[in-house]
């Protein structure tokens, strides 16, 4: 007897292992995946312009780096005593302009050389509302606390995230056309948008992008979907498995989802190496009531002996 309904998730024929190297991008539960693949020593790089959740900023910042469009004194602008950018989340904000063109130019040139590299992008979108500035027409990838009345807010429609998704793909690929893509949706609920707005808006990105892959599948392009939001909506509809504010998972469905993803989307060799990065792990977290003992000296011992070993085995492996 089952008490919940489990998601179907099939093998994927696009592996991630220890030679892979990964580009996540997108919103804050991308962040959370990627910690994993960090914890876990995989090749992967996060989120150079920060979170952004929307399909078009996203589109637009890989035609930024696709093209090495640099960043120029026009694009960013002082608010609340710092710099921004309209197009990068506010981590990146400086209260120095060329420090920020800086970093923002540097992470276009870092993020190009990635995607020449990149085995497998992982997109995670957000949401389909937008903000757009009233001044310029251009939608923005974050508001910095900029007074609401400068923007309009929008839904994109389905249409327009379609060919947002399919451009972002063509222009990855005219830059490294062997790269896999791994898509999802994220399980957190912008209920600041409403609830009925913000299920509206995530329909919006299911059917944009099952039409995309629907579309590129058929031309037997590498690409899959993560059902990660099903997976939050479906296996985990409870309260329990969200943290306080009642919107974002929490580290047990977390922990869950990565499980989901580890299983169906990393090879059995790199399951057998997770495993031993795991007790690595632990161990190194350990802590001893006799730290001068002799016995925990010899498990400091044995276990830079198993470190060796493994970075031996996979130079990408660093501790």
């Amino acid at each position: 007897m089952y008490f919940r309904t489990q998601i179907p998730i099939s093998k994927s024929s696009i592996p991630i292992d220890y030679n892979s190297n990964i580009l996540s991008i997108g919103s804050c539960f991308a962040e959370n995946m990627a910690d994993k693949l960090d914890y876990f020593k995989f090749q992967n790089a996060t989120n150079p312009f920060g979170i952004i959740f929307n399909p078009l900023s996203i589109e637009k910042l890989f035609q930024r780096v696709c093209e090495k469009h640099f960043f120029q004194e026009k694009d960013v602008f002082f608010h609340n005593e710092r710099w921004h950018s309209f197009e990068v989340h506010s981590d990146l904000s400086n209260s120095d302009r060329e420090e920020l063109l800086e970093t923002l130019n540097k992470a276009i040139t870092q993020t190009y050389n990635k995607l020449q590299e990149a085995t497998h992008i992982i997109i995670t979108y957000g949401t389909s509302w937008v903000y757009r500035s009233i001044e310029n027409d251009q939608i923005v990838a974050n508001c910095h606390k900029v007074p609401q009345k400068q923007f309009c807010k929008a839904l994109l429609v389905v249409d327009t995230i379609q060919k947002s998704i399919q451009t972002t793909i063509d222009l990855i690929q005219v830059l490294n056309p062997n790269v896999k893509f791994i898509f999802t949706v994220s399980p957190v609920r912008h209920i600041k948008d409403g609830f009925a707005e913000n299920q509206l808006s995530k329909s919006h990105l299911f059917t944009a992008l099952h039409q995309v892959l629907k579309t590129n599948n058929s031309h037997f392009m590498a690409q899959d979907y993560f059902p990660s939001y099903e997976i939050m909506m479906d296996e985990l509809r409870d309260y329990r498995f969200y943290s306080e504010d009642m919107l974002h998972p929490n580290k047990v469905a977390i922990d869950y989802i990565w499980h989901k993803f580890s299983e169906n989307y990393i090879s059995e060799d790199g399951l057998l190496t997770m495993q031993e990065i795991e007790d690595i792990q632990k161990s190194l977290h350990h802590r001893s009531f006799n730290p001068e003992s002799e016995q925990h000296q010899k498990f400091l011992a044995k276990l830079q002996q198993k470190i060796k070993l493994l970075e031996k085995k996979q130079p990408s492996i660093k501790f």
